[in-house]
């Protein structure tokens, strides 16, 4: 092997132990590498890429195509979407095993006809949500989420780019007159993908559990934070109404509790889960500031306050603001109303803080202020910018996540999402088109703004991608690739055909781990083919089908790593996780994939 060669293996080398022991996030040490290769292409230009080739991984389809996905789901957040598809799904479990079990199969089962990068980038921001209403902890259902969708995009066609990159490669052979007995439709893989993933469901719902961190579910403990007296309204006709409040959702919230609901004059204390809310009904709630937030997702209702309406700014265009009130505010010792806070700060009062006192006896804008009072506002953002130096404030902030949800629009991302669902199934359009289409009108609808748009994109995953596909460029440019491939064939030759269907296996997994499936197919496939065709069995050339459904499984199915899947890079920020904790929970799935690979592949397609 050359210089290059080592100096290439060398640095992925690096790469893996700085992950492994946290020295920088995935993008930080991958955009490390990709400095190393274009410092070393100084020196040897004709075997590393050049700069242009280096960096031209973060123009790749696959790439803007995840950067578009985000603001797709981004709309169906913000109008609440993805909450009306999912609530039903998840429920309310009360363990982690039960919270796997209704995650898991629903998201394999979509990712096999839907690409399972979106259904991540849709299912994270649920999770994380799910997580806080019942107080389970993300990093126990964050990657078990990236595997139940790689695992579930091995089982059609369709379900991973990966796969049809493979049969791709298998066509442009049979065009040069090779593997003419391989045909590769849209249920072929399903022989050895659906055994697999069943398989792996049950090993993560057994195991993954234990193996897994535990970093908290994130709900703030209530004896630190500021608990708020907030009001309510159950809008008429809406779907709470007529509902219990068990039913409603509204029962054992995180950080909040419902004190009383005020109907008609007529005040209803320490209300039970079978009481029945009726329209306009005024509901009283004790809680934190991130309850108040997820009470107003709540679709059917919306904040008491009469004022809220009359905003000059569309609810859309609004956020949570808290304020605590100084000793020389003109509204000490007024109430809210008596002190036109409206009129004067275009904001409106819809929670109240003092020091743990229940204030709940009077309606928020009858409440007299007094200093020290932190009040939680809603108004346009600019509110911050305007009084952050004001002397009627003693400290003014903004609550992060908390524009309103758009529930009236909630069917238009709907169908958004469906549309570009059933066009990327057409080859002619393809994914990338479709989800452009869909991100346009994201913004066009309303959906989400402009502005939130830009904002959701998660570009440390981008940047970790790109690189990742540049440095897979340069072990296949410096034969690094080839050469570990051929050593590892060369071992497992005398093995005879099922030990050389089980080295291609470990050569594409292992690729799989350093540079991503794609670059790992494009790598392991002729040199797999090479084997089965020129004469490595003991009788002779072997039939390549199972090669070729070994590569399409093995290049997709790898959970060793975060940037063996962009899936898994995608959950690695959201679960806290460190590089450890893939190898941990990972490697045991891969080997028991492999296992089912190498055993049904020739049962189903003798060599």
């Amino acid at each position: 092997m050359t210089w290059e060669g080592w100096a290439a293996i060398a640095t992925i080398l690096l790469v893996v132990v700085a992950l492994w022991r946290g020295m920088g996030g995935p993008d930080t040490v991958l955009l490390g590498a990709l400095f190393v290769f274009m410092s070393l292409g100084l020196f040897s230009p004709k075997l590393f890429p050049s700069t242009s080739q280096l960096i031209s991984g973060f123009g790749n389809e696959g790439v803007v195509t995840i950067a578009i996905l985000f603001v797709v789901a981004e709309g169906l957040r913000q109008t609440g979407a993805m909450g009306m598809i999912a609530a039903p799904m998840l429920g309310r479990p009360k363990t982690t095993l039960g919270a796997q079990a209704r995650l898991l199969f629903p998201v394999a089962g979509l990712s096999a006809f839907l690409n399972n990068t979106p259904i991540v980038a849709m299912f994270i921001p649920v999770v994380r949500d799910w997580c806080r209403k019942t107080g389970l902890s993300p990093s126990k259902l964050f990657i078990p989420l990236s595997y139940a969708a790689i695992m579930g995009g091995s089982c059609t066609l369709i379900g991973t780019a990966t796969n049809i990159f493979v049969r791709s490669m298998v066509e442009e052979s049979k065009a040069m007159g090779q593997l003419e007995n391989v045909s590769i439709g849209m249920f072929t893989i399903t022989w050895i993908g659906v055994p697999a993933t069943l398989i792996g469901i049950g090993y993560l719902l057994i195991f993954s559990g234990r193996l897994l961190p535990d970093h908290g579910s994130g709900i703030i403990d209530p004896a630190d934070a500021r608990r708020y007296t907030v009001e309510m309204l159950v809008e008429p006709g809406s779907s709470i109404d007529g509902r219990s409040i068990e039913q409603a959702g509204l029962r054992n919230l995180p950080g909040a509790y419902l004190a009383e609901i005020d109907r008609g004059g007529e005040r209803l204390v320490a209300v039970g889960p079978e009481q029945v809310l009726h329209g306009h009904d005024r509901l009283i709630f004790a809680g934190l500031v991130e309850s108040v937030v997820d009470l107003q997702r709540i679709r059917g209702l919306v904040p008491a306050a009469d004022e809220v309406f009359k905003l000059s700014d569309p609810r859309p265009n609004r956020q949570l603001v808290e304020a605590v009130v100084s000793a020389s505010s003109p509204i000490v010792g007024k109430s809210i109303r008596e002190g036109g806070f409206r009129t004067n700060y275009n904001a409106v009062v819809i929670a109240v803080h003092r020091n743990g006192e229940h204030i709940a006896d009077q309606k928020i804008g009858d409440i007299v202020v007094r200093a020290g009072d932190t009040l939680l506002i809603e108004t346009h953002p600019r509110f911050v910018r305007n009084h952050r130096n004001s002397p009627d404030f003693f400290l003014v902030s903004a609550v992060a996540d908390s524009t309103p949800v758009r529930h009236d629009r909630a069917w238009i991302a709907m169908a958004i999402l469906a549309a570009m669902v059933i066009l990327a199934c057409f080859p002619e359009v393809g994914l990338l088109h479709a989800a452009l289409g869909a991100a346009g009108l994201m913004v066009l609808t309303r959906c989400c703004t402009a502005n939130d748009a830009r904002g959701s994109i998660n570009w440390r995953i981008l940047l970790a991608m790109g690189a990742a596909l540049g440095i897979g460029h340069t072990l296949d440019t410096t034969g690094a690739a080839g050469e570990m491939a051929n050593a590892l064939l060369g071992i497992c030759e005398p093995l005879g055909a099922r030990g050389l269907l089980a080295g291609v296996y470990l050569i594409a997994m292992g690729f799989n781990s350093m540079i991503g499936p794609v670059g790992s197919a494009a790598i392991v496939f002729p040199v797999a083919k090479a084997a089965a065709l020129d004469g490595y069995g003991a009788a002779g050339p072997l039939e390549f089908m199972p090669f070729a459904i070994t590569i399409m499984v093995a290049a997709s199915a790898s959970f060793a790593t975060p940037i063996s899947y962009q899936t898994n890079l995608m959950v690695y920020g959201a679960g806290g996780y460190r590089f450890s904790d893939y190898v941990r929970v990972g490697l045991p799935l891969n080997l028991l994939v492999m296992a089912v690979t190498v055993v049904l592949a020739p049962m189903k397609w003798p060599m």
